[in-house]
C-alpha cells in the first residue's frame, strides 16, 4: 500500500499481507490455504450458515481452485478466523479496494464459536483496514439477513441503497473509530500483524 500526497490511498494490493497473521485479543486471522478448502466448504454448504451466501459448488476441487486464484489476486485477502490455539471457527474476506474504502464479507462463524468472536473479528477487520490506510468501508448484506444488517447498524453503518437481493451499506471513518472505542474491551491492545 502507498499513500499519495493528498493522503488518499493508492492501492497496490494485499500481497504483502498474504503470509502474515492478524492477532487480536482472542482471535487470529491467518491467510486461507488450500488445506482449508474442506473446512470452508463445510461452512458455506451448511444449511443455516450458508443461507444468505452466494451459491457455492460442492466440488472440493473448485474450492481449491478458487483459493489458489484468491492467493494470486492482489485485490483481496481471505482469512481463516481461529483462536490462539489454531482451532478454526470461520472466515472473512477483505476485497474491492476503491480509493480509501474497502469491502468486506464472506464473514462466516461456526455456531459453536467462543463468546465475543463475532464482535472481536469485526473490530479486527476495521483495525487492520485502518492500519493499511483505509478510512471507510462499503459492503452489502442480503435483505433477509436481518441479524447481520442490524449488527452493522450497531457499528454505525448507514444504508445507502439497495439491489434486488441486498441492502448496500457504508461506514464512515468517524463511525469506525467510535465503534472501536465503544467496544474497546473486546480488543483492548489493538491488533498485531505478524510476518508481513
Amino acid at each position: 500500500m502507498e499513500k499519495v500526497a493528498n493522503g488518499r490511498l493508492t492501492v497496490i494490493g494485499f500481497n504483502n499481507f498474504k503470509t502474515g497473521n492478524v492477532v487480536g485479543n482472542h482471535v487470529v486471522f491467518r491467510n486461507a490455504q488450500k488445506g482449508d478448502a474442506e473446512f470452508i466448504l463445510d461452512l458455506r454448504l451448511d444449511r443455516e450458515l450458508g443461507k444468505y451466501l452466494s451459491r457455492t459448488s460442492s466440488e472440493l476441487s473448485e474450492q481449491i481452485a478458487w483459493l489458489e486464484n484468491c492467493a494470486r489476486d492482489n485485490t483481496q485477502i481471505y482469512f481463516i478466523i481461529e483462536d490462539k490455539h489454531g482451532e478454526r471457527f470461520g472466515t472473512v474476506r477483505i476485497y474491492d479496494p476503491n480509493g480509501d474504502s474497502f469491502c468486506w464479507g464472506s464473514w462466516i462463524l461456526k455456531k459453536e464459536r467462543p463468546s465475543g468472536f463475532a464482535l472481536e473479528s469485526a473490530l479486527m477487520v476495521y483495525r487492520f483496514a485502518l492500519n493499511l490506510g483505509f478510512r471507510t468501508s462499503h459492503f452489502d448484506v442480503r435483505k433477509e439477513n436481518r441479524k447481520v444488517w442490524q449488527f452493522h447498524k450497531w457499528f454505525g453503518a448507514m444504508r445507502v441503497g439497495e439491489a434486488e437481493d441486498d441492502y448496500l451499506y457504508e461506514i464512515s471513518f468517524e463511525a469506525i473509530e467510535k465503534a472501536i472505542e465503544k467496544y474497546r474491551d473486546y480488543l483492548p491492545h489493538g491488533i498485531e500483524v505478524t510476518n508481513a
